[in-house]
């Protein structure tokens, strides 16, 4: 090791981001690889409940505390026709999946997942089929879904056995529709326009819902960030939210560039937010368009592509381990997005299980959690409140790219209920360890309540079946604060988070 380096930073509890929506705090669920079949279900397992669903995965869920959670697609939404997922299971017919070439054999449809959902505590945010459909399906779906009374679809919904509506609040135009790998990919205008109408009917038919359309989703693709303001452009005033995707990786076998991809993700939403901004000063608008960034995680290092059979059941798809180097990328995108929560009311990580996900199974029938699932868990049980900007002065390095990085990424949130500030902070370094002095401005007389850390000396080590405490977090040392000053440490890659407390107790 280098040395110990020195950083400063300043938290002043004047200086408020936004409150965080908890929402931030969601997952996703695609019929996709073995997320549903093998992954959340498994009627064959011995930790399966009467309805096949297992119940040591949906306990790693519901720890979690998953606030939303994005269904069924992903880019099997855009060939989905809703009407086979429910019913008596015995008459559901067996589809070919064209979005992921497998086998559907819609065993769990829409009712059995919105009880699971309801289970590990989550809301559903539910996607319509925009790519294979169109207007008159989404209304049928809403319909069956949302609306009581004895219409048609209502009365369906209640012949098989849920009297009263779901009511979901989120619902997705359609997925990624800029993407020539979609079913049915059509341009910005083509798609603007039939995701407004598809809007208005469903808002006619329940006005309480809000409604995601489909933003850029790759900075990579030749209409990006065109597509967002031409999409604007027609839904506009119908849509809540735009969405936004992202998926950072290590493809260039380049360590310190791949750990500095965050502050890529943050110049995606800096452009998509400009484009919505844009947009709402060309129609006068008064309204504030705010981001759903309803797909994002990290590649698992050790993913080396898909060879899984084509139209089978489950198929093993985009799935890995990831490192310790995937854990640190990917608490700076989650510190990235609650920098952001001015802007960002929803997120997903994608996937939940299995398909790059932070809960993993195998077919011995054996469930781990990922390196990446600390950082979330963390974050989702105590990234609750005012989110506050981290003024730091840090090292940095500069890539091969010729980006100047700072060594350390960090995000506050204060508790204004009890008092109690977080702080959540990584150390980019592959060998340094930071001190860092940290002064607290503006809150009342604060004391070190807790710290953790996550953190491996081998940049690649990841967990598995057979050593799934590979890495786990563990306490750190409690910083003890004088005047609302303190210095505490940050190791070599590690995720950290420093709890601290009113000195008089607790508020509640």
């Amino acid at each position: 090791m280098a040395g110990v380096q020195k950083a400063r930073a300043v938290i002043d509890r004047d200086f408020v981001i936004s409150r965080i929506d908890a929402r931030i705090y969601g997952g996703f669920i695609e019929h996709m690889g073995r997320c549903v079949y093998g992954g959340i279900y498994q009627p064959q397992h011995s930790e399966s409940d009467e309805a096949g669903f297992r119940r040591d995965v949906a306990g790693m869920v519901s720890e979690l505390d998953v606030s939303v959670i994005r269904y069924p697609g992903g880019n099997f939404v855009s060939g989905f026709r809703w009407e086979d997922s429910v019913g008596p299971q015995v008459n559901r017919p067996t589809r070919m999946d064209l979005a992921w070439k497998s086998l559907e054999t819609n065993e769990v449809g829409l009712d059995e997942f919105a009880k699971w959902a309801s289970q590990v505590g989550s809301q559903v945010m539910m996607a319509v089929n925009l790519g294979t459909r169109g207007v008159e399906e989404a209304a049928h779906l809403l319909e069956y879904c949302n609306m009581a009374g004895e219409s048609s679809f209502s009365k369906l919904r209640k012949a098989h056995g849920r009297e009263q509506p779901y009511s979901f609040k989120l619902w997705c135009l359609g997925n990624e529709m800029d993407g020539p790998w979609q079913i049915c990919n059509t341009s910005a205008a083509e798609y603007g326009l039939l995701a407004r109408e598809a809007g208005k009917v469903m808002k006619r038919l329940d006005p309480t819902i809000e409604l995601v359309a489909c933003g850029s989703s790759s900075l990579n693709l030749p209409t990006y960030p065109d597509w967002d303001a031409t999409v604007m452009e027609y839904c506009y005033d119908i849509a809540d939210y735009l969405s936004v995707h992202m998926y950072l990786d290590n493809k260039e076998d380049d360590l310190e560039a791949y750990l500095a991809k965050s502050l890529i993700m943050d110049e995606y939403i800096d452009s998509i937010v400009a484009a919505c901004d844009f947009v709402k000063a060309k129609k006068r608008s008064s309204k504030r368009m705010y981001l759903s960034f309803d797909e994002w995680n990290v590649v698992p290092s050790t993913w080396k592509g898909n060879d899984a059979e084509s139209w089978t059941v489950g198929p093993a798809l985009c799935e890995g381990s990831h490192t310790t180097v995937d854990m640190i990328v990917f608490g700076s995108m989650l510190i990235s997005l609650l920098k952001h929560s001015d802007r960002i009311r929803i997120a997903c990580i994608a996937q939940l299980v299995n398909v790059f996900g932070v809960i993993m199974t195998d077919s011995d029938g054996r469930a781990w959690k990922q390196s990446i699932y600390y950082p979330f868990l963390h974050a989702s049980r105590f990234g609750r409140g005012l989110a506050l900007p981290v003024q730091v002065q840090a090292p940095s390095y500069v890539t091969n790219e010729k980006r100047e990085v700072p060594l350390i990424e960090a995000v506050s949130v204060f508790d204004d209920d009890s008092g109690v500030l977080t702080v959540f902070a990584v150390n980019r370094s592959l060998s340094e360890e930071l001190e860092m002095n940290l002064e607290l401005r503006g809150f009342d007389a604060l004391i070190g309540h807790e710290s953790i850390v996550v953190q491996h000396q081998n940049p690649s080590a990841y967990n598995q079946a057979d050593a799934p405490d590979t890495i786990v977090p563990r306490n750190g040392f409690v910083p003890l604060v004088n005047d609302n000053r303190l210095s505490t440490r940050l190791l070599p890659l590690s995720w950290n988070v420093w709890r601290f407390k009113p000195a008089g107790g607790n508020r509640k």
